[in-house]
């Protein structure tokens, strides 16, 4: 591979001129280029960059736009151009400094001769981009952030692709009366992407609604068939929403959507927002839709008046029989529910019977989607899997390793701590998490929550991205600040609210060690009284969430011994 060039000159005829009459590269060569103002940037490839740049200086959309930055390499070819043009506008969308006009169709991650040496020669032009300033964080730390792991500019997976274009389809034909509406429901493991999926296709909507005739011409995308007319006329004026029932979630999610053009963060909603809302929309699309409250005793008093006024509003009279699924139902013409209720983690939780129903109908109308390529987990589906059945007690193979992936179960507390702290140095996002098996005493006053083999520890200070906070590296993260996030590396410390019974060799719920109130709490509202085996479900839901939240590796410490023995015949000792 060659050195690049990055030629830099003004956005605007004579500067195009100038350039192109001094530089062989014009007209016959695959190129990449940035063009940018102060607070926006487009990001293009092409074969006949100083026809292009023409072209969007006709472009009013583009008028603001000043400086032009032409990426020229002797080796490039089509493929590569396409390739880097994917990685810079996923780039500069995870960074600070620009807001990227692009549409997200023709993101690509294509195989092609020689990628890796090709990819590995990117990580110059990136470089000169930090030193110039147009990037203002390296690779790495835009890699770590929240804003590119929930990038709307992805390269989708096979299935993702297949259900994105499946769910268009779906979409567009009840728009147009050809079929009957009818919930649609997507339902993935852990790790498989369904929060990514859903922003997806938030913003291709969008894409299509302002696209033009010019502009569809020039897309190579699976999706330009719904680039033309009367796909753009049905998608303009849709009024969409994002639901996300968690608080965490749902805050770093309105901080992608207004960097975000086209979208506005507006859209993300919690469920009470959409129960309140006078707008019926035309698309709601809910995120961990198994996390939707039925009827229960809220954690604020005015919300369990709202709950009831929601209802007589909605529905003309108030019944504790009604959830917030049905708010969402009621709310909107179309439906988008994403699905994995193994992930449920709260008796106030939408039932299993009501989530089975929604699965039930979803398959009986041919509107049943599901995702399996495992896109967090390097350990694979077979990871995932595997950590379902030890949790469970249904796996009886012999124990299992999952290639470089770190899967490690650890006898000395202080060992796991160590380890962290080096793949924390060396990779960034290595946290500790627990099950919430301790109170919460910091909150009021006290200088730590709990003790592990001497070693004072705190819950996180705060409830929203906490991860990516300046101290969550000195801090254990509670089910509810990790739930859809990823980390390199998760350390998972299974508190004392779960033991091993030595005799019968099941996993046992030990209510008097479990903090969290609103997860035991009987419902009062409804009359239900939840055993301990029924409570045991949700905290085992709750382990297996922390135990798939690690891209690169989980580290496991059980406080009791008889459950460190159990796992430790199913996963690496570590020993050194």
């Amino acid at each position: 591979m060659t050195d690049s060039e990055i030629q830099e000159f003004g956005f605007d005829r004579d500067a195009v001129a100038s350039w192109a009459a001094n530089s062989p590269r014009t007209s016959n060569w695959p190129v990449v280029y940035t063009i940018n103002s102060e607070s926006e940037i487009y990001v293009g490839e092409t074969t006949n960059v100083e026809m292009r740049m023409r072209q969007h200086l006709t472009s009013e959309a583009k008028a603001h736009l000043k400086l032009v930055n032409v990426i020229i390499d002797n080796s490039f070819n089509k493929s590569v151009c396409l390739d880097l043009e994917s990685h810079l506008i996923k780039y500069f969308h995870a960074d600070d400094k620009y807001r990227v006009v692009n549409g997200n169709a023709g993101i690509t991650d294509a195989d092609y001769f020689d990628r890796a040496k090709y990819r590995e020669s990117f990580n110059a032009i990136f470089d000169r981009l930090v030193q110039s300033g147009q990037l203002t964080r390296t690779v790495p730390e835009l890699i770590n952030s929240d804003f590119f792991k929930y990038s709307p500019f992805k390269a989708l997976t096979t299935d993702q692709a297949i259900a994105v274009g499946q769910v268009l389809e779906m979409l567009f034909d009840e728009a147009q009366g050809e079929s009957t509406s009818h919930p649609i429901v997507l339902q993935g493991d852990p790790g498989t992407g369904k929060t990514i999926v859903a922003v997806y296709l938030i913003k291709m909507l969008r894409d299509i609604a302002k696209s033009t005739p010019e502009e569809a011409l020039e897309l190579d995308s699976v999706f330009s068939d719904f680039f033309v007319d009367g796909y753009r006329q049905m998608a303009s004026g849709l009024t969409i929403g994002l639901v996300i029932p968690q608080k965490s979630l749902r805050d770093t999610l309105r901080k992608v959507f207004s960097r975000t053009p086209g979208l506005e963060k507006s859209m993300v909603m919690d469920p009470f927002e959409v129960g309140q809302s006078d707008v019926v929309f035309d698309l709601l699309i809910v995120d961990e839709a198994h996390r939707l409250q039925q009827r229960n005793n809220q954690p604020a008093a005015q919300r369990n008046k709202l709950y009831k006024q929601i209802n007589e509003t909605l529905f003309g009279h108030d019944d504790t029989r009604f959830t917030q699924l049905d708010w969402i139902l009621n709310r909107s013409r179309f439906q988008v529910f994403l699905i994995d209720k193994a992930q449920s983690v709260k008796p106030a939780d939408l039932p299993e019977e009501e989530v089975d129903r929604l699965l039930g109908e979803a398959r009986a109308n041919g509107a049943f989607l599901t995702l399996t390529s495992q896109m967090r987990v390097e350990g694979g589906q077979d990871y995932i899997d595997y950590v379902g059945q030890v949790l469970k007690g249904t796996y009886s193979g012999q124990p299992k390793t999952f290639g470089h992936y770190e899967a490690k179960i650890f006898s000395k507390f202080s060992d796991m701590v160590s380890q962290l702290r080096q793949r924390e140095a060396e990779f960034g996002l290595a946290r500790l998490v627990a099950g919430f098996a301790w109170p919460w005493v910091t909150r009021n006053g006290a200088p730590h929550d709990f003790v592990i083999e001497g070693h004072p520890l705190i819950w996180n200070r705060r409830d929203t991205d906490w991860i990516n906070s300046q101290t969550s590296s000195d801090e254990v993260g509670s089910i509810h600040t990790v739930q859809g996030y990823d980390l390199n590396y998760a350390a998972v410390i299974i508190g004392p609210d779960l033991s091993l019974d030595p005799v019968t060799g099941k996993l046992i719920f030990n209510r008097e060690n479990y903090h969290d109130k609103k997860g035991k709490e009987n419902n009062k509202v409804l009359g239900k009284a939840y055993t301990d085996v029924e409570l045991l479900e949700f905290v085992t839901n709750i382990y297996r969430v922390l135990l798939t939240r690690g891209i690169k590796g989980t580290y496991i410490y059980a406080v009791d011994p008889n459950l460190r023995a159990y796992l430790s015949k199913y996963f690496e000792v570590w020993d050194q």
